[in-house]
């Protein structure tokens, strides 16, 4: 698990010169789930406040994320990529697939199924 935590993190440097691994993963939340506070982030994660506020402030300088009131509760700010941060999302995603598919291109069938099914039942218990 350790391996695949380093390559993940040293992928998503090669994917994007701006994202770190937290700041895609932080954008890419805000982007699947069309907006959430901050706070809300930080629950997601299991994260300190004050370590997602200087991850979205970086991300805010970056021009990649960017705060809208929210229209029923206006007290509340609601973090939004924005159209720079949605492009960058969309060409780290093509890359990770390329990359996932030369991986795995000369799998055979079964190997892929079997994989398939095992990363499912990995994901269900991490929701439970």
């Amino acid at each position: 698990m350790t391996s695949f935590a380093r390559r993940a993190r040293a992928m998503a440097g090669r994917m994007h010169p701006e994202l770190s691994l937290v700041s895609y993963t932080l954008l890419s939340h805000l982007d699947e789930q069309a907006g959430c506070r901050a706070t809300d982030l930080a629950a997601h994660y299991a994260l300190d406040k004050s370590t997602v506020s200087r991850q979205v402030a970086a991300l805010e300088r970056a021009g990649l994320v960017t705060r809208r009131v929210d229209p029923d509760d206006h007290r509340v700010q609601v973090l939004h990529p924005t159209e720079a941060g949605a492009d960058i999302l969309a060409q780290v995603t093509v890359s990770r697939r390329q990359a996932f598919r030369e991986r795995v291109a000369d799998w055979p069938e079964e190997d892929l199924v079997r994989f398939a099914d095992y990363l499912l039942r990995y994901n269900a218990r991490v929701q439970e």
